[in-house]
Formats: C-alpha cells, sequence, structure tokens
C-alpha cells in the first residue's frame, strides 16, 4: 500500500469518525439519561408503587384549607409514609428539609389560575433545568384535552418529555379528560385514550381520572404502557369514600395514586395519609384500615 492510498483512508476513517461523533454521544446520552431516571424513580416508587400527594393548588386556587402552611403539610404526608409530594419551584424552599430518600419533588411545571377565563389551560412556568437547580428527583406537566388549547398543552407535554429525557428526569404527565368537547369525563373510552396520550408523547408516569369501578379502570391499564396513578379528584364526602376509590383503582391495576384535597383537607392527613399506605404498600382493605 503507497503511503498516499494510506493517509487517504487514514483520512477518510477520521471524516467517518467525526461525522458518527454525535451519533455516539447521543446513543451514550440516552443510556445515562435511561440510568438517571432509573433511580430517581426507584425513590418514588416503594415496591412497585407510589403514594404521591399533590399539593400544586396554591397557584390554581390559593392558599386553600390544608395548605395555607406549606412546611407542615409537607411534613405531615412525610411522617405518614408518601413517597412523593408535588409543588411549584417557589414553595419548595419552605419545606426542603421533609425531602430525602423516602421522600420524593415532584417539582410542577404548569399553571393557571381559577381566576381566569381559560382555568383549564395550562401553561409551562418552569424548565427543566430550573427544577434540577430546585433538586427535583421528577417533573410533572398538566395536559386538558378535549378543549380549545390542548394543542399547545401537547406541545408543551412533549417539549418537556424532551427534556427530561436529556437530563434523566422522570416525567409524570398529569392528563385530565377536560373541554367543552368532554361529554362524560370518566367515560373509560376518553379516559383510556388521554392516558394513552401521555405514554405516547414520552411520560414516563401517567396520572388521570378514576374511571368508577376497578373493571373500567383495568381497560385504562391495559392501553397505557407506562405505570398509572390515580388522582384524587375534588374531597370526596368522607376518608372512607377516598379509601373504597383507592382500594378500586389498586384493583384494577393502578401503580398508586396521586391524591391532594382527599389528603390533606382530612382531619387526620397523618392518618389518612398512613390509611392510604396500608392499602397501596400492605393490601390492606379500605374497611379494615377505616375501621382500625
Amino acid at each position: 500500500m503507497t503511503r498516499s492510498r494510506f493517509l487517504s483512508l487514514d483520512s477518510a476513517g477520521l471524516k467517518y469518525l467525526v461525522l458518527l461523533r454525535p451519533v455516539l454521544r447521543t446513543r451514550m446520552g440516552d443510556r445515562m439519561s435511561s440510568t438517571g431516571k432509573e433511580i430517581r424513580l426507584r425513590r418514588l416508587f416503594s415496591g412497585g408503587k407510589a403514594l404521591v400527594v399533590a399539593m400544586d393548588h396554591g397557584v390554581s386556587s390559593g392558599p386553600v384549607a390544608g395548605l395555607e402552611d406549606i412546611r407542615k403539610a409537607v411534613a405531615n404526608v412525610a411522617k405518614g409514609g408518601a413517597t412523593g409530594v408535588v409543588l411549584h419551584k417557589g414553595v419548595v424552599r419552605f419545606a426542603k428539609d421533609y425531602f430525602d430518600e423516602r421522600l420524593a419533588l415532584i417539582l410542577h411545571l404548569s399553571a393557571s389560575t381559577s381566576l381566569s377565563t381559560q382555568a383549564d389551560r395550562k401553561v409551562l412556568v418552569t424548565e427543566v433545568e430550573e427544577a434540577i437547580a430546585h433538586g427535583a428527583d421528577a417533573i410533572s406537566v398538566h395536559v386538558n384535552l378535549g378543549g380549545d388549547d390542548d394543542d399547545r398543552m401537547l406541545a408543551d407535554l412533549g417539549a418537556t418529555a424532551r427534556g427530561c429525557s436529556r437530563f434523566g428526569l422522570p416525567l409524570l404527565a398529569m392528563m385530565y379528560p377536560r373541554g367543552s368537547n368532554v361529554k362524560n369525563p370518566y367515560d373509560v373510552d376518553v379516559v383510556k385514550h388521554v392516558a394513552r396520550v401521555g405514554a405516547e408523547l414520552g411520560a414516563d408516569v401517567v396520572k388521570t381520572v378514576y374511571t368508577g369501578s376497578s373493571d373500567t379502570f383495568r381497560e385504562v391499564i391495559r392501553g397505557c404502557p407506562v405505570p398509572v396513578l390515580v388522582a384524587g379528584g375534588p374531597k370526596l364526602d368522607s376518608d372512607r369514600a377516598a379509601l373504597g376509590m383507592v382500594e378500586g383503582a389498586i384493583a384494577g391495576g393502578a401503580a398508586g395514586v396521586s391524591i391532594g384535597r382527599n389528603v390533606f383537607q382530612s382531619k387526620d392527613p397523618i392518618g389518612m395519609t398512613r390509611a392510604i399506605a396500608r392499602v397501596l404498600f400492605e393490601g390492606a382493605s379500605a374497611d379494615d384500615v377505616y375501621r382500625g
């Protein structure tokens, strides 16, 4: 082989490696991102189940009962055995002492207020990089499907999923059938559609409404390839009703719950969190827990 021929091959090989470098970096980044997500998801899930308490209501509804003192509210559910809490960025500093290997911080990126004429239209108020700076273990985004502005929320979900993949942060997509085109938000066909959308656009975990029975909710689970958490919804008439919903959702295949008012507005938030934990992690029945 001549010297000129050797140099030609060497140059071509170097050029190929230069062209291949971004691909190799992407593949290495994907592996690192996957590892990061797995580690952080282990903080959120205990034995394959998650007990998340949503406390992002201060933006949408103001300082509602149970959340006037956010530090105390987080302390209560930490004592009760929650595995994760959803907060907006500005209040993390007031409850930072309670986040450790037993309690994951899920930073909420979406916001709207009940004072608006477009309360169902969620916008992003925080970026993934900012969430990392606040110590987030995971990210959450709220998407309402069925209204005039759901295209923007879908775009936000897709963009956030990209950022989460880049930095190895798990993404919890709160998927709700909510808007003028939704006749029955608990219709199983509608609920399983919105849950699937979350998974299709990159969510690692999906939160959605309970369809009312374990049999119908099982259809939602079958159609969603990522873990599904059931939303607590409005404050129910009793703690027993909330525990029954949790029991039914778990029987239907849910990987846990993401509940707000039915925990922090309970007369005994610590006891209610412990009761839900028993249903989730010990397989106790709602009746046994409520009587106990």
